[in-house]
């Protein structure tokens, strides 16, 4: 049966470029659109660009330009990453466009004539010298806790503590460098507060089919922020800010992360009125389309949360479901730019060249979990040249000439025909297209991308056995020499089906090569694989090379071409540190070794009751007792992928008592821009206890 689905992938923010951790989402949505397209289902696959924000009008700033002018160059410049990549959208919109104001404009009306706007008025950090509340990301000072220098607003990378932006000490503004004045100021909060009971029910309801709405370690993940309840969200910021303003609330605009699922809405109505589509067909709290949100873990509280209250108390139908993905290692590390490893897809493209070579090594690694994928650079050279070099396309190298060569391009006819059926059904016993469709639809990729492999390992043996090169060369064997190379054909036939997903353009060669409009897929019963037979007498068209290996030298020149020097990140300082002099930043070797660096094995891991970012860490240092050590990662990792892995750990910090017990410790971690925290991971062969030097 038809169906009508309309899917997302989470908005790119427009102050950045695309990189292959981005990439993840985007290639592992257009395989399952493309999938979901070969059944000759109607899809919609739509996205759009983040673009509001202080950020982007501190960059624009900085650029010398407008705000508008910076989303517009950022919105060419990912569009055309997008479409190297084959990834293939209806529609890629932007959130600052007249059909997203218009919409979070009509939707906030709408809460609050739900009763679900309420006014409260705050006290925030301003910069005097900019003239603005300044956000907890871009305030730092000393920290109240531990007193570590140049900590951010919101928590401490140092102790893991948490606060408020008014507990700093020696506060600065990053944007400014001046001492920030407390100022009071009316924001605006929608009363998630209220919405509890909804989202409890929603968070662990059924989608069609049985299929339940989250994954089970999404909704597991949603039940800890209910144990300590929801708070209102403020979803409104002041003046200065580039975004949509609040109807009569002059100089009040709308918080990014309300008009930014919004876009989702605003960028299908784009293509509603291009293509003339029904927007009431698949958005009305009563339609029976489907609807996909594909996302990264994390942002899943807003999907999951923010996003399903404000459509419900606005009147919106809520998503069929939410598909989270973990996020990319590389090398079996986080993402760096010393190592050369924080890869944009431009420079993928300039060094490397062929995208699908990343469409096919992310699909044989994603599955439909929130886990994290490893991108291992020497072992995705080797993948891509053994299973696609090797395997797949070897069938019809090694196959295809003689088929040109002597039987003018023609597969088998008659009672051939009949033979190569036989020989086809005798040697495709274990196929299953079943088991391949399914893994697709629940987005197993890795899974089918093993069942297909495992299938041109099957048929690479069938072809070497019956060694069609021995055969050309006795001129009486001819029948028997186009039966095998027609049985080799109808197998690259029936594996390029299956990979069309991935390789959309590859297949898009095959199809022309086997003289074909384009390959579909119907879902087939195991009796029925031979009926995909192409056929009898089918004529295909001469062989041309169709993919390269990949060389080495490719992925180093990447690698070093993405290397930056480790320079420290410089952001406006108070007076009193400008005029430090620059050597006061060095410390001796003596100052070093007074910190007692050790590798720790985090033998347990837990959440800690009451506590937003904290996660109670037990480490083993090789001591008689392990240690307790509360580390502010709460946000990045989920506790049971921790236990068992090594870290680093400051060994001799002295003992801190917490709201939550004492804090023998602290595990180091670096952050991303975005506050982000990854901890440590020493290299193969370290053991608890063993000093870091």
């Amino acid at each position: 049966m038809s169906r009508k689905i309309l899917v997302t992938s989470a908005l790119p923010y427009a102050n950045g470029s695309i990189h292959l951790g981005h990439l993840v989402e985007y290639i592992q949505t257009d395989i399952w659109v493309r999938f979901q397209k070969m059944q000759g289902h109607t899809v919609h696959y739509v996205c759009a660009d983040d673009t509001h924000g202080t950020p982007i009008m501190l960059r624009a700033e900085k650029e010398g330009i407008t705000p508008k002018e910076l989303i517009a160059n950022v919105h060419k410049e990912h569009n055309a990453d997008f479409k190297e990549f084959l990834v293939e959208f209806d529609n890629f919109w932007s959130t600052d466009s007249d059909e997203n104001e218009e919409l979070s404009k009509s939707i906030y009306l709408k809460l609050k004539a739900n009763g679900k706007i309420a006014t409260k008025t705050i006290e925030q950090f301003y910069d005097p010298v900019k003239n603005m509340f300044l956000p907890d990301r871009f305030i730092k000072g000393e920290c109240p806790k531990c007193h570590a220098k140049d900590q951010y607003g919101d928590s401490c990378e140092v102790c893991g503590s948490t606060y408020s932006p008014t507990e700093l000490i020696n506060a600065y503004s990053a944007v400014s460098g001046a001492a920030p004045v407390r100022k009071e100021t009316e924001h605006y909060f929608f009363k998630l507060s209220e919405c509890e009971d909804f989202l409890k029910e929603w968070t662990r309801s059924e989608a069609i089919k049985g299929k339940p709405t989250l994954q089970g370690e999404a909704a597991n993940k949603m039940g800890e922020w209910f144990e300590n309840g929801l708070n209102d969200w403020d979803i409104s910021r002041d003046a200065p800010y580039f975004g949509f303003e609040i109807p009569d609330a002059p100089g009040k605009y709308f918080y990014v992360w309300l008009d930014a699922p919004i876009g989702y809405m605003a960028s299908f109505k784009k293509l509603c009125a291009d293509k003339g589509l029904d927007f009431d067909e698949y958005w009305s709290k009563d339609s029976k389309t489907e609807l996909y949100h594909f996302i990264g873990k994390d942002i899943l509280y807003f999907h999951a949360l923010f996003w399903p209250a404000t459509l419900e108390y606005s009147g919106y139908r809520k998503p069929t479901q939410i598909f989270a993905h973990g996020f990319l290692t590389v090398n079996g590390e986080k993402m760096s730019k010393s190592r050369g490893t924080f890869i944009t897809a431009r420079s993928y493209l300039e060094h490397v060249k062929n995208p699908e070579y990343l469409r096919y090594y992310y699909a044989a690694k994603l599955n439909g979990t929130m886990e994290d994928i490893d991108l291992n650079l020497e072992d995705f050279v080797a993948r891509v040249n053994s299973d696609l070099v090797g395997k797949y396309i070897n069938i019809a190298s090694r196959t295809a000439g003689f088929i040109n060569k002597h039987f003018d391009g023609k597969l088998v006819e008659g009672k051939d025909y009949s033979l190569l059926q036989r020989l086809f059904d005798d040697n495709f016993t274990s196929f299953r297209p079943l088991s391949i469709w399914k893994c697709y639809e629940e987005r197993d990729f890795s899974r089918a991308i093993r069942y297909v492999m495992d299938l041109a390992d099957q048929a690479n043996k069938v072809i070497a056995e019956l060694k069609p090169w021995d055969i050309a060369k006795d001129s009486s064997r001819l029948d028997e020499l186009h039966r095998v190379c027609s049985l080799a054909i109808n197998f690259f036939y029936l594996l390029s089906i299956y990979l069309k997903p991935v390789l959309p353009r590859v297949v898009d060669d095959v199809a022309k090569l086997l003289n074909l409009p384009k390959l579909s897929w119907p879902e087939l019963d195991a009796a029925a694989v031979s009926t995909l037979l192409l056929p009898e007498g089918h004529k295909i068209n001469s062989y041309e090379h169709l993919i390269t290996r990949i060389d080495n030298k490719q992925i180093e020149a990447m690698v070093e071409a993405n290397k930056e020097s480790l320079q420290a990140i410089q952001t406006p300082a108070p007076q009193a540190k400008q005029e430090a002099a620059s050597e006061a930043s060095y410390i001796s070797i003596d100052d070093f070794t007074k910190v007692n660096l050790v590798i720790a094995k985090i033998v347990n891991a837990e959440h800690v009751e009451g506590a937003e970012k904290l996660l109670k860490l037990t480490l083993d240092i090789g001591e008689a007792a392990p240690r307790q050590v509360f580390a502010g990662i709460k946000s990045a990792y989920d506790p049971a992928i921790l236990i068992g892995r090594l870290t680093v750990m400051v060994a001799n910090l002295a003992p801190r008592k917490m709201k939550f017990g004492m804090s023998e410790g602290m595990v180091l971690a670096a952050s991303d821009e975005s506050g982000r925290p990854f901890i440590l991971s020493p290299d193969s062969g370290a053991q608890p206890g063993m000093k870091v030097k």
